[in-house]
């Protein structure tokens, strides 16, 4: 068929100097940093949602994009027109991934059974169409937030029928996932939560979320998915709490039912992040000291809205400083970074799709190489470590060995004449360190 994104060849990488608003200024993929191709380093996924899905409206007003993909028309006919633009999209761009919930690839049927089938009949497309570009599935996972019988909650549910019926369609979803060859699968729960403590049972809807996870994590294991299954934490927005409100409490959540890192990791957004009240890089840190990083949904908000407005990442220096903490972890196991993000309403034309995925992609790139710099000259690291060197040797190391109790301490402070002086945490001249970096 005739090309849908007709008059945009593939992006290119065309350097710092280059004035091409279709071509890569820094993201050149076959870049070696750090003993990684700058495409495995990054494993830039596009979502299907925002890009293919999404209309133009927002909480104030309707749709404003018309793409030939939606609108009227047999509603499986216009899937295949979808797919079809997506992997256009995705190998134009030139990316090595795509993700997905089940109901952004196929329409939803009169029935669960129905919409399994129309569901299988889409995965044939998709696994076709990834055969043919090499494009490859980052991960999939299903819809439970959009249908009406979700309004109170999937797992959360006080009906457990809903209960049950979500369970079928993770069921299907992580089914397809594995067909698709996906690396990994994502639990979003977002309507998970509650909007007034009135009418809700917290511990019990836990309880209950905690059975619906462990459910998942068997099935997973019956059927040999290899990937971790992740967990995107969120504060709010459609609930005024959601349960999953960030990195901390999705990972007490985890270690309460029983959840191990081995088989759960967190997916974590800069804009949900930015909602909970921390930065980007706190939830990445927090992830990784727990054991719990997994992946990253790419985005940023907007300080002077309340909202999640998904919008791509415009800050480098922003960016480094979490990088810096997946490259010195070693890169990305499964994870990537997800382009979890969508084009202004405003942003009317096609080529606005590759215009923000360019911009995107260099800024991560340009990231990396600051990382690279941060990480490799030692200096902040370097900085960390002289801080709390005094815990590697002497009265702190045989406290964290555990060879002195409380007394033992006490007397050690009495009997030493102890009386520390404070010391400056130079916080500025790190700051001014990493604004040379960048």
């Amino acid at each position: 068929m005739a090309p849908i994104f007709n008059g945009i060849e593939s992006i290119q990488y065309q350097g710092p100097d280059s004035q091409n608003p279709l071509a890569f200024r820094f993201y050149d993929k076959k870049k070696v940093v750090r003993g990684k191709t700058m495409e495995e380093q990054l494993r830039v996924a596009v979502c299907y949602w925002h890009t293919f899905c999404g209309t133009g409206g927002d909480p104030f007003g309707g749709e404003t994009f018309e793409r030939a993909w939606q609108g009227g028309g047999d509603p499986i006919e216009l899937a295949k027109l979808k797919a079809e633009a997506a992997f256009e999209f995705f190998t134009k761009l030139g990316v090595p991934f795509y993700c997905f919930h089940d109901r952004d690839v196929a329409p939803e049927g009169k029935t669960l059974a129905e919409s399994n089938d129309i569901l299988d009949r889409i995965v044939d497309i998709l696994a076709a169409h990834q055969q043919r570009t090499g494009v490859k599935l980052l991960w999939g996972t299903a819809n439970l937030f959009s249908n009406r019988r979700f309004m109170a909650g999937a797992s959360t549910n006080p009906d457990p029928e809903v209960f049950a019926y979500a369970a079928a369609q993770v069921k299907k979803a992580l089914d397809v996932t594995q067909k698709l060859g996906g690396e990994n699968y994502v639990l979003w729960g977002g309507r998970e939560g509650y909007e007034t403590l009135l009418n809700t049972d917290m511990n019990k809807e836990l309880d209950q979320m905690g059975r619906f996870m462990n459910l998942v994590c068997e099935y997973k294991h019956k059927i040999g998915f290899k990937g971790p299954l992740l967990i995107e934490p969120k504060p709010r927005e459609p609930s005024k709490h959601q349960y999953d409100f960030d990195a901390g409490n999705v990972i007490a959540f985890l270690q309460k039912y029983g959840l191990s890192s081995e088989d759960f990791k967190l997916n974590i957004e800069n804009n949900h992040a930015t909602l909970a009240g921390h930065t980007f890089e706190h939830e990445v840190a927090l992830a990784y000291a727990n054991g719990y990083f997994g992946s990253i949904d790419m985005n940023r908000g907007d300080l002077l809205l309340g909202w999640d407005t998904d919008q791509f990442p415009n800050d480098a220096g922003e960016m480094a400083l979490v990088l810096r903490h997946i490259v010195s972890a070693g890169g990305f196991k499964t994870g990537g970074f997800n382009f979890d993000a969508k084009v202004r309403r405003q942003s009317l034309d096609l080529a606005d799709l590759f215009y923000a995925h360019i911009g995107g992609m260099d800024v991560l790139a340009r990231a990396l190489l600051t990382a690279d710099k941060m990480v490799s000259d030692g200096k902040l690291q370097g900085a960390i470590d002289a801080r709390y060197k005094g815990w590697s040797e002497g009265l702190g190391k045989e406290i964290m060995d555990k060879k002195l109790d409380l007394a033992q301490i006490s007397d050690r402070v009495l009997k030493g004449n102890i009386n520390p002086k404070p010391r400056s945490g130079q916080q500025e001249l790190l700051e001014n360190l990493v604004n040379r970096y960048v």
